[in-house]
């Protein structure tokens, strides 16, 4: 039996997996994931989303998805881990997740693929091609040029290519000195932490997301403050705290998570980090 059972839960509420359905809303990552939809609905080619690791970059690239159930005229593609060792072995791995399957035996031959297909998929059937590319801090200079090259596929009217990059922070200095690059962004944004309230907002939804139905809160109000000093608001620091609470309410059989059961966890977790450095 799992611990949520016996707390009166249906399923895990602390996963640090991508699920979208505990994907919390806080204010940043709403103005990311509208903006991203709206970048994608008009087809303006490039969107750079960038956060701290933790900050929930990749359960942001599945909410998105969500946003499109089933539409017709959508078609995503998502690379999760863009280390490629040259140029052509990533305009290949493109091809393939286009469903192209000729021979290509050149960069330039995926290249010319890959824009007509983008030209016969974007103006004749009318269709958006969406390229997610998760942890982007991963992407080489070759790659990033490469990237620039396919977004000035284009109409008039609109990029054939529509392209979200998620990525950690130390992107910014690479693509900074790639003028040519940044230009071509329509949405540069940064995911921020979250806020103490919304931290305990965090908490709150997954618990509620999870079953939990209790009149009384799980987590006690200066518990959710040590939580929020520890994790500076980062949502997966904040799930395994909040994981490693509950375990211990089941070990202690206590009713609620409060102060002193935090900061002996905060304490533990505290002498990894240190010894770790040390």
């Amino acid at each position: 039996m799992g611990y949520y059972t016996i707390l009166g839960l249906t399923r895990e509420p602390f996963s640090t997996s991508p699920d979208p359905a505990f994907f919390y809303r806080s204010s940043s990552h709403m103005q990311a994931l509208t903006r991203l939809e709206i970048a994608i609905r008009l087809r303006r080619g490039l969107s750079i989303i960038l956060g701290d690791v933790g900050t929930g970059k990749t359960t942001l690239a599945r909410t998105l998805l969500g946003n499109f159930p089933q539409e017709d005229g959508f078609s995503f593609h998502m690379i999760l881990d863009p280390s490629f060792e040259s140029e052509y072995q990533f305009l290949l791995h493109l091809c393939r997740l286009l469903g192209l399957r000729g021979t290509y035996k050149s960069t330039i031959d995926c290249r010319e693929a890959i824009e007509h297909d983008l030209f016969q998929g974007g103006v004749m059937e009318a269709r958006t091609t969406v390229l997610l590319i998760d942890e982007g801090q991963k992407l080489s200079g070759d790659m990033l040029e490469n990237l620039r090259v396919l977004l000035n596929f284009e109409t008039n009217d609109f990029k054939l290519l529509q392209v979200v990059i998620l990525a950690q922070i130390e992107l910014l200095g690479r693509i900074r000195r790639l003028r040519n690059f940044v230009d071509r962004a329509a949405l540069k944004y940064i995911i921020n932490p979250l806020s103490e309230q919304e931290t305990a907002d965090m908490i709150e939804f997954r618990l509620r997301s999870a079953g939990y139905d209790g009149a009384i809160p799980l987590f006690a109000d200066d518990a959710v403050r040590i939580i929020h000093q520890f994790t500076q608001g980062y949502p997966r620091k904040v799930a395994l705290v909040c994981h490693n609470a509950l375990e211990a309410l089941v070990m202690h059989d206590k009713t609620s998570v409060d102060r002193s059961l935090i900061e002996t966890l905060v304490h533990d977790e505290s002498r990894w980090v240190h010894e770790a450095v040390a």
